[in-house]
């Protein structure tokens, strides 16, 4: 019944921050426990590096989880996500699917990649070995970051407007 009080309320055009109704105990199912992505407001579950010092816009200053980074709130985790992916179009030309999620969730790194790259492209209605210009349309990017966060997390409880404003951030940021 709640899924379709939600889905009945987003086709509508009503925007509603998923995550911040799961905080105050809104519960899906009867449980409800926030994944390590959600928690560390890192929804693409970028990981901490020994080597590359960078200090994120909008990350927080304590350091509480030492493998991933961690955010003040999503939309600057998701700017941090769509700031890598733009790297990798503009850097490395990595334009399809297959390319992006290859370097993103390397096999070496024990990831599922194959699954992934599969799983991506399905839900952005795209081949795997499609040219796709995130860059220059941002719908095809909050999609792809919008399933890119369904599989890191299990599901996708941003709003699109969320994951838009994180979008914005970085493209602003890209073009500076």
């Amino acid at each position: 019944m709640l899924k379709r009080i939600l889905k009945f309320l987003l086709r509508g055009g009503i925007t509603i921050d998923l995550r911040r109704l799961f905080e105050k105990g809104l519960r899906m199912n009867g449980k409800y426990e926030m994944t390590r992505g959600e928690k560390n407001d890192n929804p693409l579950n970028i990981r901490e590096s020994a080597t590359d010092r960078t200090q994120w816009q909008g990350e927080r200053p304590t350091d509480d989880d030492t493998a991933f980074e961690e955010f003040k709130t999503p939309t600057f985790g998701i700017r941090a996500g769509a700031l890598i992916l733009c790297k990798y179009q503009e850097d490395y030309r990595l334009l399809t699917v297959q390319d992006i999620i290859a370097k993103w969730a390397p096999p070496t790194d024990n990831n599922p990649t194959r699954t992934y790259i599969e799983f991506v492209a399905k839900k952005m209605d795209v081949m795997v070995d499609q040219e796709i210009d995130i860059l220059k349309n941002p719908e095809l990017f909050c999609k792809l970051i919008m399933a890119m966060i369904t599989f890191e997390n299990g599901r996708c409880i941003y709003d699109p407007t969320i994951i838009m404003e994180g979008i914005d951030l970085a493209l602003q940021r890209i073009q500076e």
